[in-house]
């Protein structure tokens, strides 16, 4: 059962019904290109269902969710810090 959710949440990421996502968005390393292209990728949809800030953190916070123990403390961190940038991409302040 454990491969079928991995499945269906990388299917979820590379396939959203909400938002169409660069290929390898979350495998950058620079935390500012993440939040632009997730950001830019929201404010472009149609099919998403919130505003494109909220739309945006969710697939980020999805990612991070999702990939959970997989992820190193450096990679979750780069991460952590493309939610900031995005909260500052919208004009929302940075929580810390």
């Amino acid at each position: 059962m454990a491969k079928s959710k991995k499945k269906r949440s990388q299917d979820i990421t590379e396939h959203s019904d909400a938002l169409d996502l660069k290929e390898g968005v979350f495998t950058s390393n620079d935390p500012k290109k993440i939040a632009r292209s997730v950001k830019h990728s929201a404010e472009e949809s149609h099919r998403r269902k919130s505003s494109p800030f909220r739309a945006a953190m969710s697939m980020l916070t999805f990612y991070i969710n999702r990939a959970g123990d997989q992820l190193t403390k450096k990679r979750r961190g780069t991460l952590e810090k493309a939610k900031d940038e995005l909260r500052k991409d919208f004009g929302r302040e940075p929580k810390g």
